[in-house]
């Protein structure tokens, strides 16, 4: 029986829909640390790509096919693959200054990282709301309503 459930929330976009909240979730958390360290000398700003993890995620899902019996295993970025148990693994760079270096040694922008984490959030709200969808169907389903 617990098969049959794993089958229920491992079909579709339910697998990327989860990989992506994760991915967002771990990127709201680099973006806080930065903002954070904002006035720390020598801090140097973490990154988490959205685009490495877009392309990460879209080789993943040519590798599973249509298959749903295929488990969605993300590898292949530097910053971030699934371990065995599911779970995405991030791994945030150090990445270069976009602007000059600051006499103290950072290399933040504060209007930038409230520019991502604007657009974290945003991404992350959606993906929530396609996720809370998905779920609410399958218990509507189990329940036997409509």
């Amino acid at each position: 029986m617990a098969g049959y459930f794993e089958g229920l929330v491992n079909r579709g976009a339910t697998p990327a829909l989860a990989a992506t909240w994760s991915f967002t979730l771990a990127r709201h958390k680099v973006i806080a640390e930065n903002v954070a360290n904002m006035s720390t000398p020598g801090y140097k700003a973490k990154r988490l790509d959205y685009g490495e993890f877009q392309r990460a995620l879209g080789e993943a899902m040519e590798k599973r096919g249509g298959d749903p019996n295929q488990p969605l295993l993300i590898t292949g970025s530097k910053q971030c693959a699934q371990g065995r148990d599911g779970r995405l693994r991030t791994a945030p760079t150090t990445t270069p200054a976009r602007n000059a270096l600051f006499h103290d040694g950072t290399n933040m922008s504060i209007e930038q990282e409230m520019s991502e984490l604007a657009s974290n959030a945003m991404l992350h709200e959606v993906t929530t709301t396609l996720l809370d969808g998905r779920f609410e169907g399958l218990k509507k389903a189990i329940r036997g309503r409509v």
